[in-house]
């Protein structure tokens, strides 16, 4: 069949097994065929696209649009006609019907004009065919140049709308080269990049290692499609276990979070849609295959698989695994959460240069400060000691929260005397007896009753 998007045809040589029989009809048997350089042409790309038949059948219209304007010197009138069925194209353009022909471009004879239309007349203008292959060399290679100029525009088109609706999903190349630090894969109908900041480290590829990557974003420009690849985006792990576990697929399992070192280690949370489904050993598989085939994509990174919770104390309990956590303080989303663990457990809750507690601070979207039992216990006795000894603050703009220099018969020395032994505030002194201020060294019976008084005073309004 000549046309690859699977349209039928019923001639015999569209439906003969060898593609190529069209051709050879346009240059053996045709009535109207094509100059042999585009027939060539038409062969070549005809074995090397894959382009629907309007597309085709629109860039052949083009290159003879653009030959018959090379030798007519304008395409104003003229009329390219294909038929795909019978492999048929026919060409006509516009002349004058003279009696003498001056110019064979524009013009007919009076005599020729008759054998195509049999009442025409002196100073009409009538559709002429003409045969494609006619044309000279120069107007051969005019259309060849627009044929091939507009086939490969429509395969850049076809290629990027192709790459386009893969935004987000998983695709396969393979490793050709280097460039600038970024990574060139073969995706056998075009490249893709995978620029130095999405590849994992370290990597080692071999020219021709199948790698899956994520399409991250598709653009076109002059040069045709650029496809951007990625190997850290979290999205890959998701769509890996897309892949490799079909409850997620189908969606009786959600991976709602994942925070990534990426080649080194992962932390993905999970929960399952019916509640007689383990989210995890669903993920994990039986000894652990579904998970392994993800780690071995991704050159070894290792998974944490744990189920997420919608109670941030527990999500982020799970989020520390495998360390055991013994409680979780939530305070304020601004203040972050403290953690607390065994002794034991505290340098695995934090991790190898911290990568643990970072993880789960990315996976759960909380600031995390772990603490040991035994750091915990000193901070609250500290905190217990600092609020019992905590000087009693008062209330200044009230009569009781007057200095005590103000009462009469208290001058700095007194009140400093009143301070140290217990009584910092005028309600004190007015609650005490006489006998126990009068007790007091450098305070007589008569100055306690004189204090006594006056703070009673104050006291009562």
């Amino acid at each position: 069949m000549f046309w690859k998007d699977g349209s039928n045809c019923n001639c015999r040589y569209c439906s003969s097994p060898d593609p190529t029989d069209v051709v050879k009809f346009w240059m053996e048997g045709g009535v109207h065929t094509m100059n042999n350089d585009l027939v060539m042409t038409v062969r070549q790309i005809m074995d090397q696209t894959e382009l629907p038949q309007t597309i085709f059948i629109e860039a052949i219209e083009a290159a003879l649009y653009s030959a018959a304007k090379r030798r007519y010197g304008s395409t104003r009138g003229v009329s390219i006609k294909i038929d795909p069925e019978l492999g048929d194209i026919r060409c006509f353009v516009p002349k004058k019907v003279v009696e003498i022909m001056h110019h064979f471009a524009t013009e007919i004879p009076i005599e020729e004009a008759l054998k195509i239309k049999p009442d025409a007349k002196l100073d009409e203008v009538i559709e002429v065919e003409i045969d494609p292959s006619e044309f000279g060399r120069i107007e051969a290679q005019t259309a060849r140049q627009i044929l091939v100029q507009k086939i490969k525009e429509a395969e850049r088109e076809q290629i990027y709308e192709e790459y386009k609706e893969q935004e987000g999903e998983v695709i396969t190349g393979y490793f050709q080269r280097t460039e600038r630090g970024n990574l060139i894969l073969d995706l056998e109908r075009t490249e893709g990049l995978l620029p130095y900041s999405e590849v994992p480290r370290p990597h080692n590829y071999r020219r021709g290692d199948a790698l899956k990557c994520l399409v991250m974003e598709v653009n076109i420009d002059q040069k045709g499609p650029q496809i951007i690849l990625s190997r850290t985006h979290n999205g890959l792990i998701a769509r890996l276990f897309e892949i490799e576990v079909p409850e997620v697929y189908d969606g009786l399992v959600q991976i709602k979070a994942i925070a990534r070192d990426p080649g080194d280690r992962a932390k993905v949370a999970v929960i399952a849609t019916d509640e007689s489904i383990d989210a995890v050993g669903t993920c994990v598989g039986v000894k652990g295959s579904r998970v392994q085939t993800v780690v071995r994509e991704l050159e070894g990174e290792k998974i944490d698989l744990l189920p997420w919770n919608p109670d941030p104390a527990v999500f982020i309990a799970n989020a520390l695994q495998p360390a055991t956590v013994v409680r979780v303080n939530i305070e304020d989303e601004n203040t972050g959460a403290e953690v607390i663990v065994p002794d034991d457990q505290l340098s695995l809750a934090i991790g190898r240069r911290g990568q643990n507690a970072r993880l789960a601070a990315k996976l759960t979207g909380w600031k995390i400060d772990i603490k040991s039992e035994s750091e915990a216990e000193v901070q609250f006795k500290e905190e217990i000691a600092e609020e019992l000894f905590k000087p009693v603050e008062t209330d200044s703009s009230s009569p009781a929260g007057l200095d005590l220099t103000e009462l009469e018969g208290v001058g700095t020395k007194t009140a400093e005397i009143l301070r140290d032994s217990g009584f910092s505030t005028i309600e004190s002194i007015a609650q005490a007896t006489l006998e126990e201020l009068s007790s007091l060294a450098g305070i007589g019976s008569k100055t306690a009753e004189k204090i006594h008084h006056a703070a009673s005073q104050i006291l009562s309004g």
